[in-house]
């Protein structure tokens, strides 16, 4: 039975980087199933979900040890998919837009989490507008609702949130 495990990887970013992991991944005749990894602030950060060969998985950790010698912090954590946790709850898009200042990810993420919303992806970002400077923020996320939670409820309270922090809020079925 193969082994489900969760690679995060950050260290100074460099160049061959992410061929010395799936280089270790490859040589236990593991396949990385998803993955998410960029550049923040200068350092490099990997997410990834692996799959390897049961008889593969003892000295998966240990042949990570060249990488740590050069400074990577690297956690293997093995996982198990709940295929029922979240039956019938029913995922929506988030998008939040506007300009950047502190709090606007921790008042949503404190919304969705009062009304028991889960988080199943969520990217953020802020750029340079293009004539003023001003710092843009954007977040994208795809969140799954529990069934017996009324949508108006909690996107209509989530665009008060948004207009109390002067930031634009679309909510919207999956696409």
């Amino acid at each position: 039975m193969p082994k489900n495990i969760v690679l995060t990887l950050t260290g100074r970013d460099k160049v061959g980087i992410v061929e010395s992991v799936t280089s270790v991944i490859a040589e236990r005749d593991g396949n990385v199933d998803s993955s998410r990894m960029t550049r923040l602030g200068g350092e490099f950060a990997m997410l990834m979900l692996i799959t390897v060969p049961d008889e593969e998985f003892a000295g998966l950790d240990q042949d990570f040890q060249p990488l740590r010698g050069l400074g990577y912090q690297i956690s293997l954590l093995q996982t198990e998919e709940d295929p029922k946790k979240y039956t019938g709850w029913m995922p929506y898009e988030i998008e939040v837009t506007g300009a950047d200042h502190e709090g606007i990810i921790h008042e949503v993420s404190h919304h969705l989490a009062q009304q028991g919303i889960n988080i199943e992806s969520m990217d953020t970002s802020s750029t340079p507008a293009p004539m003023s400077g001003t710092r843009l923020f954007m977040m994208k996320g795809v969140v799954l609702v529990p069934p017996k939670l009324t949508f108006h409820v909690w996107s209509d309270a989530l665009e008060e949130i948004g207009d109390r922090l002067n930031v634009s809020v679309k909510v919207g079925m999956v696409r």
